[in-house]
């Protein structure tokens, strides 16, 4: 072969890709290729010239090709030739030839040995990286030098090995060595030993911009904000200037600890400095004004751009996006393209949240289509969270669950995400059936998210004794303490009826923002201490925390279970006023219910026509509730022609009006109501009551004999009946919507699922222990009555949490004082 090479002077390019697949190149003979090493076949006048072959490999068929070249000519022997050509076979991904080429060396050197390690970190196989270190340390003659440390430290697994491999630094005398310290400096702060971290940065002798940069990156990594910003401070006080690196270690920072001023400080100092047309500072800018908020000053820098990349238009549409504003970053991402870039997996996980947020239910399977087709779904479990995440907020549960069982390698994530879905979706067995399933793989490992999802489906069926399980596990994880699950602790057992718990677990739960207030006010609300709920939210205002939207949402429920109407005023006033917090639907809705059912329907009526957006199902359904409350039929039929008009598919506004007509005995308005409904394909939700006994959940519907202790039931509901009578019950018809006989409406009244379940926990739990019953429905009136003898006869603590609030019933009276 190489004799058929020598017979040609010029080569042509369609023979020389035969041999190396890359252009002809001819002998360099300029001056600067006298400064290079040259490896050259002579013979008579002809040169192969080696370097030329090297720099024009741009596969590892080629390289293959040059590889037994360089055998034929016995240039493999020379540490030089070997080693470069290993690094080839390495840059191009070709690991395996690149590791037969280096073990068949007979000779290596330091720089042998590290190319092979580097090629391994490059490409993230850390394993074979440690491996190739110990060959190294165990088999050869050579040593480690201050090139290798670097390289083994970003590969070591655990703080065990790291630690070895200070070791070995320290014995070899690099210690002081400023690359190898700043490599040291990085290990600690990934494994979290920041204290060890800190210690070697402050005694070391000399410190360039690396080691700073390594010590507050790796605070930063580790929550240590507050320190990390100590330590630029001293950076700048030493006469360092703080470079790109640093400036993007920083600025996160800024945002953890909320010190935004001190964040628009170092933008003042990127702009003296010249740093502002930098890309890896103007994006970690973009970055720090999109979590506080600033969309206009995040847009002013991604304008003021000279150069973007596909990082700066990721950080601008997730700044839009995260920010609720889907249209405008659904615009930003049609500019990107319009800029000849294509998305990658940041893009669409941002793209998935955008549709979400933007209600497209067709846009959403086009985001999911363009990624099954990338074939990213099979690759990266971020996108397939997202994907699920998407479904979920867009309500499409099935499709939310297919996408789940795509996703190859589930994250804890994953299964957190899935959680959520079922639970915010009014599906909460269905989310605790997916916690199950998760608890049966052990190397999922149970996280704060977890917790955070799955506690809110125990809240909603009341099931307290799981939920008191749950919450024996977020202790074992130390979990207790962090805010956002102590929050969902306290919601819990405010929403299962222990308010005394809900109070204790909010007084060990860190309050410096407005979540744990939120939950803790809201669990008084809708147990009808509606003063309680105010002297919290004063107390909240006194220890310096302001409240938010949420806050005054669940004041105005609170003022509104109570008929604190007066209060009410006030916190709305106080909300505009004050905190120059813009009502949303949801407050007017409060404020609605607030005067409805105070019996002020014509306030109420005001509100709605006073408001700067169109009322929405909320507001009207409140409406209609108070007016069936207060049997006002003119003003009901108003609301609901509103109602039929938004949401003409829910069922419950069809009952409320019928539930009107019934109350006046308006039979013939009942019959058009409910034809109106059986139409339109429309069925009444079944109204059931659930008691936990025993860890397990009984659910009674109305009527209903098929529970195992039925005849047990029925008899003590008899007993309880002549009980309640002797005592001045009276049954009040009235209550049942049907046009029959008295006594057929005594025996429905009789078999309310609410009777069912208090029956059946007399029969089932020890005397005189409180009962806990929870209804998907409002409890019926005459339940609630009879529920107050009942709590006297038996001499129990009766708790009902129907659908809008808790109802305490002790020694015949009601915590609501009978006005829900």
């Amino acid at each position: 072969m190489l004799r058929l090479l020598l017979k040609y002077k010029v080569w042509r390019h369609d023979k020389i890709h035969l041999l190396l697949g890359t252009r002809c190149l001819s002998i360099l003979t300029s001056a600067n290729s006298l400064q290079r090493p040259s490896y050259e076949i002579k013979d008579q006048n002809k040169v192969i010239d080696f370097t030329v072959l090297f720099s024009s490999c741009s596969d590892a068929a080629s390289v293959k090709r040059l590889h037994a070249l360089l055998v034929v000519s016995g240039k493999t022997q020379t540490i030089f030739v070997s080693t470069r050509l290993l690094n080839l076979y390495a840059h191009l991904g070709d690991l395996s030839s690149a590791y037969d080429t280096f073990s068949l060396m007979p000779f290596k050197d330091e720089y042998t040995w590290n190319s092979m390690i580097s090629a391994y970190v490059r490409t993230g196989n850390f394993t074979k990286a440690m491996n190739c270190f110990h060959e190294l340390t165990l088999t050869s003659q050579v040593q480690p030098d201050w090139y290798t440390f670097p390289l083994v430290l970003k590969a070591c697994g655990n703080l065990i090995d790291g630690k070895k491999l200070h070791c070995w630094v320290f014995k070899l005398g690099f210690m002081w060595d400023v690359f190898i310290a700043a490599s040291l400096i990085h290990m600690y702060c990934r494994f979290n030993a920041v204290a060890a971290a800190h210690y070697l940065f402050e005694n070391m002798p000399f410190r360039d911009s690396a080691s700073w940069n390594a010590v507050i990156s790796g605070l930063c990594q580790n929550g240590n904000a507050d320190e990390a910003l100590s330590i630029a401070g001293e950076m700048r006080l030493e006469g360092m200037n703080l470079d790109p690196v640093t400036i993007a270690s920083i600025l996160p920072a800024c945002v953890l600890v909320g010190k935004s001023l001190i964040g628009m400080l170092i933008h003042l100092y990127v702009i003296k400095h010249g740093l502002e047309f930098d890309l890896f500072v103007s994006n970690a800018l973009i970055n720090m004004y999109a979590k506080l908020g600033w969309l206009e000053h995040a847009q002013r820098v991604f304008y003021q751009m000279v150069v973007r990349d596909l990082v700066s238009w990721n950080s601008i549409i997730s700044a839009f996006e995260q920010n609720n504003e889907p249209a405008f970053a659904l615009l930003l991402y049609n500019g990107m393209q319009l800029h000849g870039l294509q998305p990658d997996l940041l893009t669409l996980v941002s793209l998935a949240s955008i549709t979400s947020q933007s209600g497209h239910c067709q846009n959403s399977r086009s985001v999911h289509g363009f990624i099954t087709r990338r074939g990213w779904l099979m690759e990266d479990v971020i996108v397939g969270n997202a994907i699920v995440d998407m479904y979920a907020k867009l309500g499409i549960i099935d499709y939310a669950r297919k996408a789940f069982e795509e996703i190859p390698f589930k994250d804890v994530i994953s299964w957190n995400t899935l959680i959520t879905c079922y639970s915010q979706n009014g599906f909460a067995s269905e989310a605790i059936e997916i916690y199950c399933m998760m608890e049966a793989y052990t190397d999922i490992t149970p996280n704060q998210g977890t917790w955070v999802s799955v506690l809110p489906a125990y809240s909603h069926l009341g099931a307290l004794q799981q939920g008191m399980k749950i919450h024996g596990h977020v202790i074992k994880t130390h979990l207790h303490s962090d805010v956002f699950v102590g929050t969902c602790l306290v919601d819990m057992y405010g929403k299962c009826g222990r308010l005394d718990d809900a109070m204790s677990l909010f007084s060990e739960v860190p309050r410096g923002n407005s979540v744990p207030w939120n939950a803790i006010i809201a669990c008084h609300g809708i147990h009808g201490h509606g003063e309680v709920a105010l002297e919290l939210f004063d107390k909240m205002l006194h220890d310096g925390v302001n409240p938010d939207n949420v806050t005054f949402l669940s004041l105005l429920s609170a003022c509104s279970h109570s008929g604190f109407v007066g209060q009410g005023y006030r916190c709305f006033h106080m909300m505009r006023e004050q905190y120059a917090i813009k009502p949303s639907l949801r407050h007017y809705g409060c404020m609605v219910d607030l005067l409805g059912r105070a019996g002020q329907l014509e306030k109420a009526y005001e509100v709605i026509k006073s408001m700067p957006m169109q009322p929405d199902v909320s507001v009207w359904g409140a409406l209609l509730g108070a007016c069936r409350i207060h049997g006002n039929i003119e003003l009901g039929k108003f609301a609901s022609d509103r109602l039929f008009e938004l949401d003409s598919e829910n069922v419950g506004y069809y009952v409320l009006l019928s539930n009107i007509y019934a109350n006046v005995g308006k039979w013939e308005g009942v019959s058009d109501v409910r034809s109106l409904a059986r139409d339109r394909g429309l069925k009444k939700t079944p109204g059931w009551s659930s008691i936990e006994v025993n860890n397990k959940v009984n659910v009674f519907y109305t009527g209903n004999k098929s529970h195992p202790k039925c005849e047990e039931i029925y008899k003590e509901l008899g007993i309880l009946t002549a009980k309640i009578k002797s005592l001045g019950y009276i049954p009040d018809s009235s209550f049942v919507l049907q046009d029959v006989e008295e006594d057929e409406k005594e025996h429905i009244l009789t078999s309310h699922s609410e009777r069912l379940a208090i029956a059946f926990g007399l029969i089932s739990t020890v005397p005189r222990s409180n009962i806990r019953i929870f209804k998907n429905l409002r409890i019926c009136g005459d339940c609630h009555n009879a529920t107050k003898f009942i709590s006297k006869v038996t001499e129990r603590e009766i708790i009902v949490r129907d659908s809008n609030r808790f109802h305490h019933f002790k020694d015949g009276t009601c915590s609501c004082g009978d006005y829900w």
